[in-house]
């Protein structure tokens, strides 16, 4: 399970900087707001399925709450997951 979470957070951070960098721009600069709307959906399912791993591990990994919460702000951080993955996957 710590493998497949380890491959879903790097998914989850590539399509959040994709968001941020790629299709944000593309919406508001380009007026081309469909980019925003097909990595959108991407991005959501991916970040739900962060948050159900994230508490599915938390009692195999022995995270303490304090851990849990900041592996949580890591998928709202950009950049946020790939420190989290090698602070706490590694």
């Amino acid at each position: 399970m710590l493998n497949f979470f380890r491959k879903l957070s790097f998914l989850e951070g590539v399509s959040f900087l994709l968001i941020l960098f790629v299709t944000m721009p593309l919406k508001y600069i380009f007026n081309y707001p469909e980019a925003n709307k097909v990595i959108g959906i991407i991005h959501g399912v991916l970040f739900i399925g962060y948050v159900v791993i994230v508490f599915l591990l938390q009692p195999e990994q022995k995270w303490s709450v304090k851990d849990t919460v900041i592996i949580l702000l890591c998928s709202i951080i950009p950049f946020g997951t790939f420190w989290m993955d090698k602070k706490y996957l590694r």
